[in-house]
């Protein structure tokens, strides 16, 4: 909604970081609303990485970062289940190959204890290779880390926003801000957009991601942010078939570099196999892949698991981190305009502190002034059916006498059906486009890539947006699947 109304607090950016506050905030009685500038929620960062929910070991003891990631990661199990996410408990292993790197577990041990990471053990010899057998017997040692997990980051994000919009906030996608005044006169701040479109809230939570940067300095912050400068840098991965089974059981990390955690090979809960990243400087927005970068995660990743058969690959892509200068989390307050709140930086861990991140930004929005009544109707929980792929045929038989588009599979690969895909199309964080069916539902994410699914994904997104087909786009602006007939 824009307009007249003033919200208590708006929220920059629809990031897991940003859905997540948004959820947090609806706890309250406050008028809330989520504002993102691409046509979906998760279209930065949150969509490409690599899905870890990291224990807590690599953090510098007494940072932010440290602080909110091992937070972040004890409440992760239980946000997934409140909003029907899948998460699994999984071992993070890094791997040494000689002295100098298994002095680096030590350094990393050393670390998670002092952060309270708990269970963390360095393992070695047949200890190792029982728990990975494909692992490369050059690996001398490994630090383990049973307290991590892995999770699917771009529906934990969707599953977040609409918890929040279940809770009374409203979602508006496609609004990309240009300009952030205070109101002095009145008690709000405004928000515009390139459409000229105008928010009030009387707080701005700036979950920008890549751009918070962008957005401090529209506040006039430019100066206070210098120390936290954002350096984009990009991660190259490979995604593998998940029907050709697992090389690894467990999380498994190189030796960390200056330049981050290193390569890792990595099951998802969807049942793939990912493999990544590389870390480059690099201009925003640029997700290219390249042949050199490619290159470099098979080689790392083959040192750690010598048998990875590189021919069962079925995608390739890049994300891009928000590294800010100083290495830590920055959230702060807006020395120029009362009331608006910066979280700039928020890099790997990211993902896994999101939940403790969104809950230390309300608490600095409560230092500042926001005032906090718990609202007694917040509901937590979203029921979600199981997707076609995982019922059994009694549950199938079933769901298709409820609603018969549940005989309709769109997606071989995955064994998505119309029903579900009609669903995404109008749920409360609604998919608009070809890539958000394909987050929310996994259409297109299989071994052809959508080669058979997107035109009747497609099909059905014009039937239930009320355009014609070539209003259909992939991923939102003018990304359209189809221009016109041919004669």
């Amino acid at each position: 909604m824009t307009g007249k109304q003033i919200y208590d607090a708006a929220i920059i950016g629809a990031g897991v970081v940003g859905a997540l506050t948004a959820r947090e905030l609806t706890k309250y009685n406050l008028k809330v609303v989520l504002l993102e500038k691409e046509s979906d929620a998760a279209m930065g960062a949150s969509k490409a990485n690599s899905a870890i929910v990291h224990a807590g070991f690599d953090a510098k003891p007494g940072t932010l970062k440290a602080l909110l990631n091992v937070r972040g990661c004890k409440l992760m199990p239980s946000i997934c289940e409140d909003l029907g996410v899948g998460f699994k408990q999984k071992n993070s292993l890094v791997c040494a190959f000689d002295g100098e790197e298994i002095s680096k577990l030590e350094e990393l041990k050393r670390r998670g204890e002092a952060n309270g990471v708990s269970g963390l053990g360095i393992i070695s010899g047949e200890k190792l290779f029982d728990s990975e057998p494909d692992l490369s017997r050059e690996v001398k040692a490994a630090l383990n880390a049973p307290s991590a997990g892995i999770v699917c980051p771009y529906f934990l994000t969707v599953a977040a926003a609409e918890n929040a919009v279940m809770n009374g906030c409203d979602l508006i996608l496609s609004f990309e801000v240009c300009k952030i005044i205070k109101k002095r006169d009145y008690n709000y701040i405004s928000v515009t957009d390139s459409k000229k479109r105008e928010i009030k809230a009387r707080y701005i939570i700036n979950c920008a991601g890549l751009y918070s940067d962008n957005i401090a300095e529209m506040c006039g912050d430019g100066e206070q942010i210098k120390d936290f400068e954002i350096i984009p840098r990009k991660g190259e991965y490979f995604l593998m078939d998940k029907n050709a089974g697992s090389p690894v059981k467990n999380t498994l990390f190189s030796a960390p570099t200056g330049k981050g955690k290193g390569i890792l090979i990595s099951p998802t809960v969807d049942g793939n196999l990912i493999i990544g990243p590389t870390a480059e400087e690099c201009e925003k927005g640029d997700v290219s892949t390249t042949a050199s970068g490619l290159c470099e995660v098979e080689r790392k990743a083959k040192r750690l698991v010598p048998g990875l058969n590189m021919r069962r690959v079925i995608t390739s892509f890049a994300g891009i981190r928000a590294t800010p200068k100083n290495h830590d989390f920055n959230i702060v307050g807006s020395e120029n305009i009362p009331g608006v709140l910066h979280l700039i930086g928020i890099e790997s861990p990211g993902l896994a502190s999101s939940p403790a991140i969104a809950e230390y930004a309300v608490d600095k929005l409560r230092d500042m002034g926001l005032k906090l009544d718990l609202n007694l109707n917040f509901n937590s929980r979203i029921i979600r059916r199981r997707a076609f792929r995982d019922m059994s045929d009694s549950e199938r038989t079933e769901a298709i006498k409820q609603n018969n588009l549940y005989s309709r599979i769109i997606c071989r690969c995955e064994s998505v059906t119309e029903a579900e895909i009609v669903g995404a199309v109008r749920s409360l964080c609604p998919a608009e486009n070809i890539d958000a069916v394909k987050r929310r539902v996994r259409a297109g994410m299989g071994r052809c890539q959508g080669g058979f699914c997107s035109p009747r994904v497609a099909e059905i997104l014009a039937r239930e947006l009320g355009v014609y087909i070539t209003g259909v786009t992939k991923h939102g602006g003018e990304s359209h699947i189809l221009t016109g007939k041919t004669k």
